[in-house]
């Protein structure tokens, strides 16, 4: 089982790797990056808080974009290729095809999310010319993102599970804006009644609490990140897509195929 795991994520990751259209979001994040140091610059006295909340702002977008565009081709690419077919009349149950699936594509949003860092981390060097303690808080930033492209990732997997992926990619994307304003949606519910408060409530606890994990503005003004939230977010990322996850392997185990 570990082996059939390890051999679709691996090869999950390979094909991920040789999609361009991944790499031109890359490059693009990373210009995005370079442009945040010229107005950085521009921004006199304030540079490093610009050139930190643009750049993990652009590496978010653009992380949340590659892990949708990744996570809904799942299941539609391998039937346009005939590659599912063939799959699962191996010895291959469908939970360990989506879960080396989405094994695999963590992976690659880790190596993405890597790449974009560097790139980060390079304009933060040009623009103070050395690192300082307080940039060790960017490291939990990053791994907060990570958390959210994993979360994305489970939900654009769920979505793809049962559905195309045009209304894959608009049902993520809106599940991802929801996510957002979580704590907004917590306190809409708290001031409604009824019904009202029902459905308010449920929904806020039905979408990923997204807004948990953006700490862009704490760590731009150079603000410790309490061990507590990372433990707490770390339980929460791995909790919901554990969930996610398994919900579209039921979708999964009862599809029809032909």
């Amino acid at each position: 089982m570990i082996n059939r795991l390890c051999a679709i994520a691996f090869n999950t990751y390979r094909e991920a790797v040789r999609d361009r259209v991944l790499y031109n979001l890359i490059v693009f994040a990373l210009i995005l990056t370079g442009s945040s140091l010229v107005f950085g610059q521009i921004s006199i006295g304030v540079g490093k808080i610009v050139l930190v909340n643009l750049s993990l702002t652009a590496i978010s977008i653009f992380g949340v974009v590659i892990a949708v565009f990744i996570g809904i081709g799942l299941v539609s690419k391998e039937m346009e290729k005939k590659t599912l077919y063939t799959v699962l009349t191996r010895p291959v149950r469908r939970w360990e095809f989506i879960v080396g699936k989405f094994t695999g594509l963590v992976g690659t949003l880790t190596v993405n999310a890597g790449l974009m860092a560097v790139g980060f981390f390079i304009a933060l060097l040009i623009e103070q010319h050395k690192f300082v303690h307080s940039d060790s808080y960017l490291l939990v930033a990053l791994y907060f993102l990570l958390l959210e492209f994993v979360i994305v990732t489970a939900v654009a997997i769920l979505f793809s599970s049962f559905s195309t992926p045009i209304f894959s990619a608009i049902f993520s994307f809106a599940l991802f804006v929801a996510g957002t304003f979580g704590n907004d949606l917590r306190g809409f519910a708290a001031s409604t009644h009824g019904f009202t408060k029902f459905a308010v409530t449920a929904a806020a606890y039905l979408v990923p609490n997204l807004a948990t994990f953006n700490v862009i503005s704490l760590v731009a003004h150079e603000q410790a990140i309490p061990a507590r939230l990372v433990v707490l977010n770390t339980g929460y990322a791995v909790c919901y897509s554990a969930l996610v996850v398994a919900g579209a392997v039921m979708i999964f185990e009862r599809r029809n195929m032909k």
